[in-house]
C-alpha cells in the first residue's frame, strides 16, 4: 500500500487517480499509523515552500516522513514535495527543509535568459543521467513531462537523475538511497509519467 501524505497541499486526488490507473492500492491519508503501515509514501505538494513546510509540521508528519525515510522506506516527492526533501530553500527568505538530500532550492529567474518565462510551465523533455536510475526503466532520454515551478533544486549534483534544458539545465529528477523526487508532476505526463510511477511501485 502506498501513503500519499496530505498536508492541505498538492494534487492528492489526480495523483490517487494515477495510481490507481497502473493498479497500485494508494491511500490519501494524515495519519501517522498510515504512513508506518504503508510500503511506500509519497509526498506530493504545489504552492509556496514556507506555507506547505508549516503545514506539513503543524500535522506532525515531517517527523513521521523523516523516520520512516531513514528507515529506509521509499519515498518519493513531487514538485515541492521534492523541494522539501532538501536541506533548505530561499524562496522568499530562507527556510528548513526535510534535509534528507543535501542541496538547496533556489529561484530559478537569475538563471535563466530573460525571454523565458517563470515559472517554467509545461513540457519539456528529460535528459537522463547514465546509468540511468530505476525509476526511469520503463522511459527514455527525451521522453516529455509536465512542469510548473519558479524555484529548482541546487547544489545536488551527486543526488541528480535528470535534468531540463530551460535555457539553463534545471534539476529534473533526484535520489538519494531510497528517497527519490521528481519536480514535474508525473500524475500529469500522461503515459511516461504513469510508468515513472509504476517504476516507484516497483521499488524495494
Amino acid at each position: 500500500m502506498i501513503a500519499i501524505v496530505d498536508y492541505g497541499v498538492g494534487n492528492l486526488f489526480s495523483l490517487k487517480s494515477s495510481l490507481s490507473m497502473i493498479g497500485a492500492d494508494a491511500i490519501i491519508t494524515r495519519n501517522a499509523d498510515d504512513l508506518r503501515a504503508a510500503n511506500k509514501i509519497i509526498l506530493p505538494g504545489v504552492g509556496a515552500f514556507e506555507d506547505a513546510a508549516k503545514k506539513l509540521r503543524a500535522t506532525g508528519l515531517d517527523m513521521v516522513v523523516i523516520e520512516q525515510a531513514k528507515a529506509g522506506k521509499p519515498l518519493l516527492g513531487i514538485c515541492l514535495g521534492m523541494q522539501m526533501l532538501f536541506d533548505r530553500s530561499f524562496e522568499y527568505g530562507e527556510h528548513q527543509g526535510l534535509g534528507l538530500i543535501a542541496g538547496d532550492v533556489i529561484d530559478m529567474r537569475p538563471q535563466v535568459p530573460a525571454n523565458l518565462k517563470v515559472p517554467h510551465i509545461g513540457w519539456n523533455a528529460l535528459k537522463l543521467t547514465k546509468p540511468v536510475h530505476p525509476l526511469f526503466r520503463y522511459i527514455k532520454e527525451g521522453d516529455c513531462v509536465y512542469f510548473v515551478h519558479s524555484f529548482y533544486a541546487a547544489n545536488c549534483e551527486k543526488a541528480t537523475i535528470a535534468t531540463a534544458e530551460y535555457g539553463t539545465s534545471l534539476t529534473a529528477a533526484v535520489a538519494s538511497g531510497n528517497v527519490v523526487g521528481c519536480q514535474f508532476h508525473p500524475e500529469k505526463s500522461g503515459k511516461v509519467g504513469l510508468n515513472i510511477l509504476r517504476a516507484f511501485c516497483e521499488q524495494t
